[in-house]
């Protein structure tokens, strides 16, 4: 995938947080002044069969097998009681091709597919029957594995309280990210079988502490990258949960990718407003090695105070940019102008 030369990467960058001292990292100025090689399209795709509007987009990843997949929040900010599959699969042309996962999710948020093009998707809230779990998919929608107990928010290893995001890292095992806004802001981490091995992680503002850690993703070196959203950062440690820097130039960090060249993607929903004064909302576009950023894709609303713009990003072999929004509740793209 083309992104943008190396060079430009580098020369855009506004923040080298690695060698930043604590001081120098804890308030840094708005990143919002910067070039958007990109042409925005919305509402984009047909919607999924037996939808009669885009519901709020929560997920949003392009598979190995070329398609896009795509998770939203049926009718109304919820799918307890709803009819709709909230799992649809895309061709890169925005044909739908087929759908999945009604009767499940009581709030679908996290999304994740593998590298062997598995569906992963948490259900972030409870309503006493449904919520708290985590859900595995083959490509087809085929349920694979269930974890957590349905309705039942907990602390311990066979269950969570409102778990947020998933990322399988090399070799199988696989991370879980939970907390928002409630819940136990911890990062669990299972075998390839789904069985718990280690967590860490707790409520608070600095190294491996949280306030809603919303998104997960790994660059080329293996390090994961926590979108910590409540403390307006992204955590970077090592796989066994060894804290590496953190960084604030992306914003108030909602979605996060990371492509195989480690160009970064970070999807801010919330700034601008008490949340995160100053900085518009948008996708801020940069490198996951340096912490350079280089491009911004400012959001229709960036400089309203209510949250908007995509929650979730997602990115094609040809550089093309994909945004979940929830509360304008559709599906976006960002072509990649030559």
């Amino acid at each position: 995938m083309t992104v943008g030369p190396k060079t430009a990467l580098v020369a855009a960058a506004l923040f080298a947080c690695a060698e930043a001292t604590p001081e120098s990292r804890a308030a840094p100025e708005p990143v919002n002044e910067l070039p958007n090689p990109y042409e925005r399209i919305e509402p984009w795709a047909e919607l999924p069969d037996g939808v009669a509007q885009w519901p709020a987009v929560t997920g949003v990843e392009t598979g190995p097998d070329g398609y896009l997949y795509v998770m939203h929040r049926c009718f109304e900010n919820t799918c307890a009681g709803r009819p709709e599959d909230p799992i649809a699969k895309y061709d890169l042309s925005g044909n739908f091709v087929e759908s999945w996962g009604a009767g499940l999710f009581n709030y679908p948020h996290g999304f994740h597919v593998d590298y062997e093009g598995n569906i992963w998707a948490t259900d972030a809230q409870g309503d006493g029957e449904l919520g708290h779990q985590v859900f595995k998919f083959s490509p087809a929608g085929e349920l694979l594995m269930t974890l957590g107990k349905a309705g039942v928010a907990g602390l311990g290893p066979d269950v969570f309280n409102q778990p947020t995001d998933v990322l399988v890292l090399p070799g199988g095992e696989f991370l879980v990210s939970e907390g928002h806004g409630d819940g136990n802001n911890r990062i669990v981490r299972f075998s390839r079988d789904g069985v718990f091995l280690s967590a860490f992680g707790e409520t608070g503002t600095g190294p491996r502490q949280f306030d809603t850690p919303h998104a997960l993703a790994m660059d080329s070196k293996g390090r994961v990258f926590v979108g910590d959203r409540g403390n307006n950062r992204i955590q970077i440690f090592e796989q066994d949960g060894t804290f590496i820097e953190e960084w604030k130039q992306f914003g108030r960090p909602s979605g996060i990718a990371i492509t195989h060249n480690d160009t970064i993607y970070v999807a801010d929903s919330e700034s601008w407003g008490p949340d995160n004064p100053g900085w518009k909302k948008g996708i801020r576009v940069g490198s996951a090695t340096d912490g350079s950023v280089a491009y911004f894709i400012e959001d229709i609303e960036s400089m309203v105070d209510p949250h908007s713009g995509a929650e979730a990003v997602g990115v094609d072999v040809l550089g093309n940019v994909y945004g979940g929004v929830v509360r304008r509740r559709m599906l976006e793209k960002h072509v990649r102008l030559p």
